[in-house]
């Protein structure tokens, strides 16, 4: 369902409804009328600074960039996530709200694959994401997790994955509560984070807070938390469970497709300190290293997993940097 780029304000929620009632009439009466006036002034979130331009001290446009070279990347998880949603999705109006959905990567994954058959409209705290998403053809709404502009009982699925951790600890009972508020009966919440002390931990206390702009002290969640959360928000039948979510860059050669990873690496995360001190090529290749060493860990059925490469059915070779990911899936 891939809609038309549009330059919209990030800032603007009025103009973000606008433009969605064109585009997406099924989207726009998801939307509260109510709620677009009162929650406005709620609307920015911390990740206003992490997500925003370079020339306010963000990492927002490496972080776009990142995304739209390397479009595929994180392919693998998005579509373990997207799966998850079932039978509540499979009919013809189906809608998923994607909380942190940045620049709108799980959309734009979405339609180049074609996983689910639902509409996703794109949530951000950001408005430099939110402009970013409409410019790559994704409907988006300024909003926060915690603090929706939806309508009770609108939707099919609520996504909330890759960022959770930005959200201050004593609001994430709030965004449960939000997702099941505007949850149809049926309706699926999927809650994804990073596990205390995993990789990804270890990945953004080592690497990401001393070599970016930004720093990251974020507090990740764990299996019992999450499921303290959706019990605490109403959900009657919740399971918390292990995938594992991949980073994957592919190339003609083993050595360019690494290369690869660590140039994802450098601007998804928006590694300047690194590239400051290393130049481009260098920081590259020191964050494809560093991943080859924090990305080691036992699944949950004991397999263990490391960084490797494949053989794509096109001759190419894939690299493969294994992530292990929490993920709550509650039914309302």
């Amino acid at each position: 369902m891939t809609a038309q780029a549009m330059i919209v304000d990030g800032t603007d929620l009025d103009a973000q409804a606008s433009a969605l009632r064109t585009v997406s009439p099924r989207l726009h009466r998801c939307l509260d009328p109510v709620r677009l006036t009162t929650t406005a002034s709620a609307a920015l979130d911390r990740s206003v600074r992490d997500f925003g331009p370079e020339t306010t001290g963000g990492r927002g446009g490496a972080y776009v960039r990142a995304q739209t070279t390397q479009l595929a990347a994180r392919a693998d998880g998005i579509r373990a996530l997207l799966g998850l949603f079932g039978p509540a999705v499979r009919h013809p109006d189906a809608v998923v709200l994607d909380l942190l959905g940045g620049n709108g990567l799980v959309r734009q994954v979405n339609d180049l694959f074609g996983l689910i058959d639902a509409e996703i409209l794109t949530c951000d705290g950001a408005p430099h994401m939110v402009s970013a998403a409409w410019a790559q053809g994704s409907p988006a709404v300024l909003q926060q997790a915690q603090h929706l502009v939806v309508r009770d009982c609108s939707v099919d699925g609520v996504l909330l994955a890759y960022g959770t951790h930005h959200i201050p600890a004593a609001e994430r009972a709030g965004v449960a509560r939000e997702a099941r508020r505007v949850l149809r009966a049926g309706g699926v919440f999927v809650l994804h984070d990073f596990d205390v002390g995993s990789p990804m931990d270890t990945w953004f206390a080592e690497v990401v807070d001393p070599y970016s702009a930004t720093g990251h002290r974020y507090p990740h969640l764990t299996r019992t938390v999450i499921g303290d959360h959706l019990a605490a928000a109403g959900f009657r039948g919740y399971r918390v469970t292990e995938i594992v979510d991949p980073y994957v860059t592919t190339a003609p050669t083993r050595e360019e497709a690494r290369l690869r990873l660590g140039r994802y690496l450098t601007d998804m995360y928006g590694l300047v300190r690194a590239e400051a001190e290393l130049g481009p090529d260098g920081a590259s290749a020191w964050a494809a290293r560093r991943a080859e060493e924090i990305f080691r860990f036992t699944t949950q059925d004991g397999v263990p997993a490391r960084p490797r490469f494949e053989r794509t059915s096109d001759g190419q070779w894939a690299y493969l940097v294994p992530r292990p990911a929490l993920v709550g899936t509650a039914v309302k």
